[in-house]
């Protein structure tokens, strides 16, 4: 009997290569593989792993022959066209479960950070300067942290807020939430988020909805000076009116994990001048999209996937 075929195009913890193969899958493990290789060689396999690099369009489809299932580390669906998977019969797995805790943590991490000047003031010691004063941090204590979008990174950041003293409004157009718990207020509408939030924490998927969410209109209509968090999607938040609001102190400091071009290489050079701006500004904390990268979330994605794997091929 020959063994249905497995192209796995990133970096996969080995529990997933060992679910695999004891599943009967022959597992080709390309982490290096390009999305034009991947195109080519597609044809023969019934799987396939992904992460952001591969972009699964129409065409993609059309030289996937034999695919039934295509696996997402992690979330982030829009790098696959869903109606293209439907219209060819491929069922679509995707993971947030597996690392929703490890953004929510990173995600806090960063506001403290932030808060406290703690980047700012290592950099200092290090260099032998003690500066007490100019580094008195905010206490995250008391203040109002908005957060939008309630799934499953959204909800666990809800979650680590607890036991901080915060007030946290929570909204999201897509689901149906209810106040009763007590670490959290529903809001039925953004605007009740732009008029009270100190932080507001961004959890959305990047859709033709949420890309440029985060633009000038939404900054001035949020009442006062706040801070932002994204560690969801780079699109949802305009570059170049978020590095307005800062200079501007709109937005008095933000925590970016995400950003419109993830590839410094390939910058233009308005792209250049722009995020060698945005890099210098010291209210700004970044970093490389690292969000839902721990150890533990790699494992915790590999099993996601097997779990979700095991529900497809029991339903046929």
């Amino acid at each position: 009997m020959v063994k249905k075929k497995i192209l796995i195009t990133d970096e996969v913890h080995p529990l997933l290569l060992d679910g695999l193969t004891l599943r009967g899958f022959a597992v080709d493990y390309w982490p290096e593989i390009s999305l034009e290789q991947a195109r080519e060689l597609i044809a023969p396999y019934t799987g396939m792993v992904i992460n952001s690099k591969i972009k699964v369009d129409a065409g993609f489809f059309d030289k996937a022959h034999h695919l039934k299932w295509i696996a997402r580390l992690g979330s982030g669906m829009e790098i696959i066209d869903a109606k293209a998977a439907e219209v060819h019969g491929v069922k679509l797995i995707s993971s947030p479960e597996g690392n929703c805790n490890a953004v929510a943590e990173h995600a806090l991490g960063m506001l403290l950070a932030l808060f406290r000047n703690l980047t700012r003031s290592d950099h200092e010691l290090r260099n032998g300067i003690w500066e007490r004063e100019k580094n008195r941090g905010e206490e995250l204590a008391t203040k109002v942290v908005g957060v939008i979008g309630f799934g499953h990174t959204g909800s666990r950041f809800v979650e680590l807020l607890r036991g901080l003293n915060v007030k946290v409004l929570v909204y999201d157009k897509y689901k149906q939430l209810s106040s009763i718990d007590a670490r959290y207020t529903v809001v039925q509408d953004v605007s009740e988020i732009q008029e009270s939030a100190d932080v507001i924490s961004l959890h959305l998927p990047l859709t033709a909805e949420t890309k440029y969410l985060v633009n000038e209109e939404f900054i001035n209509k949020v009442n006062h000076s706040f801070y932002l968090i994204n560690t969801s999607r780079g699109s949802v938040v305009n570059t170049i009116d978020l590095l307005a609001a800062l200079h501007s102190g709109k937005i008095r400091g933000a925590c970016l994990d995400v950003f419109e071009n993830e590839k410094p290489a390939s910058f233009n050079k308005e792209e250049s001048a722009l995020y060698n701006e945005l890099y210098r500004l010291p209210q700004v904390l970044l970093s490389p999209h690292i969000a839902g990268w721990t150890h533990q979330s790699k494992q915790k994605i590999a099993s996601t996937i097997l779990e979700k794997l095991d529900r497809i091929v029991n339903q046929k």
